[in-house]
């Protein structure tokens, strides 16, 4: 059974009318004291998992509108770009201020979700280890979850303040969010990893519960991100090879644990085959528990296409330009340098050039099957095709007859799982350091394995007369052969590999920004493809400055100073 995601926890009021104190505990009341018990511990401790799955149409934990729609992946979509303006603002870039209340909610919820995991381990720690003999264990399962949360926001703001549970809450206005240099601030969240790494077990009797190598695999990401060194201005000056080397390392160790590629990329993405063997750490959603409408992933609630059997609201669409780099040339390469060219949007154009089979997989295609049913995407699914084009995505969707799918009026979602940790990003973060240290030939295998899964990833890509959606061809990096595999042109392919196997997932702007090229590849993109949809012209990365998101107004005010600004906000 998935480990229970929800817990209610009622906090105890004091009732006063006129000069009379009423002093008796109402029934369905519990104070702090009483929670610490073992029992009552553990469902603290559910309840810090069941923040992972707490966020909502507009704090979006997958990170899609940060992560794809301000990476040339995905356009904000709805039905122009003022239907929820904040986005529009932070997929142009130039319109983005610090007084956006998007922003400041995300900040608001991030910490929601630290604030439980720090609750719990003041409870924990106080308790003995004789009377609750998975102490340690617990400790580094909300370690974890705290450190995820940091990551989050790391990636978002960069700067912002470390609290722990050691801190008191009285404390907490004074703790300013540039006390920790940047490699102090990601030795931090790599310090609760590393708890994890030491103290949680191999496995877990419970699915949804984290075990050691999903701590080890998040260290590595930590680590790799730590690697690239910044300046105040964001600038890349440096990547440190030892830290690379204990990326290698750490990856070595989840590759040997009991994970392997999933056979099919589809079975990433579906219900029926959630928890596979290539998922490391997921969230759990859930249906049909109790609950009105089930934990449902409301992060992607308004990512549904516009027909009768969804209803709402066309949000994160795939763009011209990610759909037009799934295509590949005669020898089943990229096309690196020439995919742009031309564009792929008519039924035609998937028949009359080649494909890497991820692009079904990962977009809504008209007349093409949505999400392997029966139910074939039309172009009146779309939205607002005058301005968003017809695409839509694929990956955190599923059909209106999967199990899984959930109505919550006007909206709409499923239980399926969002995967935190996967196999495949575990392979490429050690292609990436393997390249980086002049070491490319080792990168090729691994390389290759994520192209050959793609390669045999079609099965589910047919009509029912046993055509494919689209004409793909697919082959892996054959030095001497279809490619010369030096240092530029292997990086040159993880870049490409990352993009297409992680395309809509909410990874490629991080991704850029960590390689340092978000500026110069962000506003070529503007460039190009403002032509085609015009609410674009306006958009302008301005380097320095947007690689992260400015300090919420609302938190610099509340902090009456302490806090301080990004750079250039």
């Amino acid at each position: 059974m998935k480990l229970l995601k929800y817990i209610g926890v009622i906090a105890a009021f004091t009732f006063v009318a006129c000069t009379k104190t009423l002093d008796k505990t109402p029934q369905g009341v519990i104070s702090g004291d009483d929670l610490n018990t073992p029992e009552n511990v553990d469902k603290m401790v559910i309840a810090a998992y069941a923040g992972l799955g707490n966020d909502n149409i507009h704090t979006s934990y997958t990170l899609w509108p940060w992560g794809s729609m301000r990476s040339g992946d995905a356009y904000k979509g709805g039905d122009s770009p003022g239907d929820n303006t904040d986005w529009y603002n932070y997929e142009i870039f130039s319109g983005n201020r610090p007084e956006l209340g998007i922003t400041d909610r995300m900040w608001y919820y991030l910490y929601v979700g630290i604030s439980r995991t720090n609750d719990a381990l003041r409870r924990i720690n106080a308790m003995d280890e004789s009377a609750y003999p998975n102490k340690k264990v617990r400790i580094a399962e909300m370690r974890f979850i705290r450190g995820h949360f940091y990551f989050l926001l790391k990636q978002l703001f960069k700067y912002v303040p470390f609290i722990d549970e050691t801190i008191p809450e009285i404390e907490y206005g004074k703790v300013s969010n540039t006390a920790l240099s940047n490699d102090a601030l990601w030795g931090k969240i790599a310090d609760d990893f590393k708890f994890g790494v030491d103290n949680l077990p191999a496995t877990q009797p419970q699915i949804g519960r984290v075990n050691k190598l999903a701590a080890t695999a998040y260290l590595a990401k930590t680590t790799l991100y730590r690697a690239y060194r910044q300046d105040e201005n964001h600038n890349v000056t440096g990547i440190d090879a030892p830290l690379l080397q204990q990326v290698i390392a750490l990856c070595d160790q989840v590759i040997a644990g009991p994970y392997s590629l999933s056979s099919d990329f589809a079975n990433n993405f579906l219900t029926q085959t959630e928890n596979g063997r290539e998922s490391i750490f997921a969230v759990q959603f859930s249906k049909d528990d109790g609950t009105p409408k089930g934990r449902i992933n409301m992060g992607v609630a308004l990512n549904y296409p516009m027909n009768q059997e969804f209803g709402c609201c066309g949000f994160h669409l795939p763009s011209q330009n990610l759909v037009n780099a799934f295509k590949t040339s005669d020898a089943g390469l990229p096309l690196f340098d020439t995919y742009n060219n031309s564009d792929a949007k008519e039924p035609a154009d998937f028949q009359t050039q080649t494909f890497d089979p991820r692009l079904d997989h990962t977009v809504a295609i008209p007349g093409h099957p949505y999400k392997y049913s029966s139910f074939i995407y039309q172009k009146t699914w779309a939205r607002a095709p005058q301005i968003y084009g017809y695409f839509s995505t694929l990956k955190e969707t599923v059909a209106p007859d999967d199990p899984s799918f959930q109505k919550v009026p006007p909206f709409m979602s499923s239980s399926k799982n969002y995967d935190i940790l996967r196999l495949d990003d575990i392979q490429l973060w050690k292609a990436e350091a393997l390249i980086q240290l002049n070491r490319q030939d080792e990168a090729l295998p691994l390389i290759n394995a994520i192209r050959t899964r793609a390669q045999n990833s079609t099965n589910r890509l047919k009509y029912a007369n046993g055509t494919y959606y689209s004409s793909y061809k697919i082959d892996t990096y054959k030095p001497g052969v279809n490619c010369t595999w030096t240092k530029d042109f292997a990086w040159k392919a993880l870049v490409w590999e990352r993009r297409l196997e992680f395309a809509m997932e909410g990874n490629r702007f991080f991704d850029l920004v960590r390689w340092g090229i978000a500026a110069e590849y962000l506003n070529n993109y503007f460039v190009s493809e403002s032509v085609k949809r015009a609410y674009l012209k306006d958009a302008k990365f301005k380097k320095n400055r947007d690689e992260y998101m400015p300090i919420p107004l609302a938190q610099m005010n509340y902090s009456r100073g302490v806090y301080k600004q990004n750079t250039n906000w």
